[in-house]
């Protein structure tokens, strides 16, 4: 109890310096070679705007670094407090079919872990309603929140299944076999993703508008991509902001246009968005990110196997863990892959922000229209609400794109 009112005080201290470093101590200025160009977001924001990014995004990034320790927490409370143990033997008196105790299990303990993240889920929430990006009624969160924990509790009760198998057949050499049959998994995860889970959550249809569908059709067709068909998606019952992505792999690929999206930009700033799309699609980088899972889940379950059975021989005692293969030990393991990816995003994210910009770039070539791509970018900065230059760990943390400000100067150096 003594550590866990002290890992709490801990972490309201840690949550009030990242408040006062996000809202004071961040240097964000735009450099003064930037003011009054097209990347200076006074130019295509007014101060009401301005304001309301600023607070925005300061809020949503705070609530980010919250919610990682916080699960850290959790997990830590978890075993501290004996709540795992008795989980464990809980489901294990219910049933004694290995699969169906461990599906119990993991249902109770991802039911617990959202049951105590929901109070900052919700106040994310209503940061969003609160600031006009979010329209959407709290039913309809309520429904996308539930349909989450059904969809993350399927995978996870699958997987926990699968490593603990291996866990208690090939004690020593268990990551490796977990490993080898993640691969196929996560290729069908990548392929079933555009088909069937995505429709979960909202509605997929065809373009609409004949005419800018035959543009981008076009367009396909100067990129040599096969494309027959374009998506969007009705996000206007969710949200305000604007978006476009691609996912997907083979005869799954779908390209996908907000329907916000196409209510709110002109066409020439959206056959730029579905260009950079394309730019994704020409440059492999679909098949890049699905390589990128299978090697990083090499590394990490290898490593994790490593922390995993020092965890257990350091503090396993006193959790009451009967050894690496006891189901209870399954906090142990998350808490180990949550910290893992957390010290990987930063490297992912750059990766990932050099494979935006290699795709900025090809939109470009592609379109010839730099003014297009510029106005395209502010307007997706402006109805999102997104800080054009955000504080140096917001960027290094989070930020999976190059920021607006290195966007929209890219682009202004281009036009030159």
């Amino acid at each position: 109890m003594k550590k866990a009112i002290m890992f709490a005080v801990g972490l309201f201290i840690y949550a009030a310096l990242m408040w006062y470093y996000l809202f004071h101590g961040a240097q964000t200025d735009i450099p003064i070679q930037l003011k009054g160009s097209a990347a200076d977001p006074t130019m295509f924001m007014n101060e009401h705007q301005l304001k309301l990014s600023y607070d925005f995004s300061r809020i949503k990034d705070w609530i980010y670094f919250l919610s990682v320790p916080l699960e850290w927490l959790i997990y830590l409370l978890i075993l501290g407090f004996g709540l795992s143990k008795g989980m464990r033997k809980l489901t294990g008196g219910i049933t004694k079919f290995s699969a169906l105790h461990t599906a119990l299990y993991v249902l109770l303990l991802t039911f617990l872990s959202w049951l105590l993240t929901f109070p900052l889920r919700y106040y994310s929430y209503t940061v969003s309603k609160s600031y006009g990006i979010s329209v959407q009624p709290f039913k309809g969160w309520m429904k996308d929140s539930l349909i989450d924990f059904w969809v993350n509790y399927a995978i996870m009760a699958a997987t926990v299944i699968v490593l603990y198998f291996f866990i208690r057949k090939f004690s020593k050499r268990w990551w490796l076999g977990a490993w080898l049959v993640s691969i196929p998994f996560t290729i069908f995860m990548f392929f079933i993703q555009p088909v069937v889970i995505d429709p979960l959550y909202n509605k997929f249809y065809p373009l609409k508008n004949e005419q800018l569908k035959e543009k981008i059709l076009t367009l396909a067709k100067k990129a040599d991509i096969p494309a027959h068909n374009v998506y969007e998606v009705n996000m206007s019952e969710k949200t305000n902001a604007l978006n476009a992505y691609v996912n997907g792999i083979g005869s799954n690929l779908r390209i996908v246009l907000w329907d916000t999206t196409l209510d709110k930009l002109k066409d020439k700033e959206v056959l730029f968005v579905m260009a950079h799309e394309m730019g994704h699609y020409v440059m492999n980088h679909l098949y890049q990110n699905l390589i990128g899972a299978i090697v990083l889940s090499f590394f990490g379950l290898w490593f994790g196997s490593k922390l995993y059975k020092w965890f257990i021989l350091k503090w396993g005692e006193k959790w009451g863990l009967k050894g690496p293969g006891d189901l209870a030990a399954l906090p142990v393991l998350l808490l180990i892959f949550s910290l893992l990816s957390f010290a990987a995003g930063p490297v992912e994210n750059m990766i990932s922000r050099k494979a935006e910009h290699d795709a900025d770039r090809y939109a470009i070539e592609l379109t010839k229209n730099p003014e297009a791509a510029v106005t395209s970018f502010q307007k997706l900065a402006a109805e999102g609400l997104s800080e054009v230059n955000p504080p140096g760990l917001v960027k290094f943390f989070l930020y999976t794109h190059p920021t607006m400000l290195e966007r929209i100067s890219y682009l202004q150096s281009y036009q030159k």
